[in-house]
């Protein structure tokens, strides 16, 4: 496509903001932020709602965290997280023990791989989504109760929540002043990035990675809101994404605009354990949180 006169004048007028980024996103930031969903709990086991009651890590679950610590703290090792190889600037969490504990986890492995780690923040803008009556309940409980509410929010999940829950924009409004919050933070000082450079992987340079970069422990429901937030979707999107227990996804961002850059890089141990998240995935396809 052809340039226009308007776009000669932007140019001209030193606007720095490329299209596709989030006005929350400071301008001109280099930085990167990894979203870690926590491991598995005893509610997910049971095909439990959870929302925002608490729910412990299974030891499966603990296992999980620990392993994406190990792989955290050597990004670099095969397969590669697309990381720097330094301390992370910030490591928030959601205040909910089961992202806490997986957060503690995570550290402890990155110490003992001898990585520096920052002092653990709670967050409350990173709490899961609350689900009201439906926390607590099965799946075959709320069908049998709630059944057209839980079909609304599968599929229209901005005109639909759970009674008594969290609606998507309330949700977004916290997620924002976290996000804004946390990436002015990891702006200062910094010197800002341009837009003027390869966009495609495999171009540019490849000397050390020198960004700043920061780990959010959180949940599976908020992050898909993250994901809309960072991206500039709209909200009718969330469904549109899905993390993995003890997953890692890699939000880069690139000048001010973020670039989905991995989604769910897991660390299990084994086939088995790999098994028992797909049953939690499948689950996750159930709309509960």
């Amino acid at each position: 496509m052809n340039s226009t006169p308007r776009d000669a004048e932007r140019l001209r007028a030193g606007e720095t903001r490329p299209s596709g980024a989030a006005p929350l996103i400071p301008t001109g930031l280099d930085a990167i932020l990894v979203l870690l969903r926590h491991g598995q709990t005893q509610f997910i086991v049971e095909n439990r709602f959870q929302g925002a009651m608490e729910a412990p890590l299974t030891p499966l679950g603990e296992l999980q965290a620990r392993l994406a610590g190990r792989r955290l703290a050597s990004p670099a090792a095969d397969p590669s997280v697309p990381i720097p190889d330094t301390a992370p600037f910030a490591i928030v969490h959601s205040p909910l023990g089961r992202a806490r504990r997986s957060a503690e986890l995570v550290v402890e492995e990155m110490a003992a791989a001898g990585r520096a780690t920052p002092p653990l923040r709670p967050d409350a803008g990173f709490c899961e989504i609350a689900q009201g009556v439906w926390e607590g309940l099965t799946e075959e409980e709320i069908n049998v109760r709630f059944s057209d509410s839980l079909a609304g929010w599968r599929r229209w999940p901005m005109e639909v929540s759970a009674p008594g829950g969290e609606a998507l924009p309330q949700v977004a409004a916290r997620v924002e002043a976290s996000l804004s919050r946390l990436l002015g933070e990891m702006a200062d000082g910094t010197k800002p990035g341009t837009i003027d450079r390869h966009q495609v992987l495999g171009y540019g340079a490849t000397g050390p990675e020198k960004r700043r970069w920061s780990l959010i422990v959180g949940h599976g429901g908020v992050f898909r809101v993250v994901a809309c937030v960072l991206l500039d979707l709209p909200l009718e999107h969330f469904w549109n994404f899905d993390f993995g227990l003890a997953a890692i996804s890699v939000v880069e961002i690139r000048a001010g605009r973020a670039v989905m850059r991995s989604l769910n890089l897991e660390s299990h141990p084994d086939g088995q354990a790999a098994a028992r998240v797909e049953d939690s995935s499948k689950r996750d396809e159930s709309g509960a949180l």
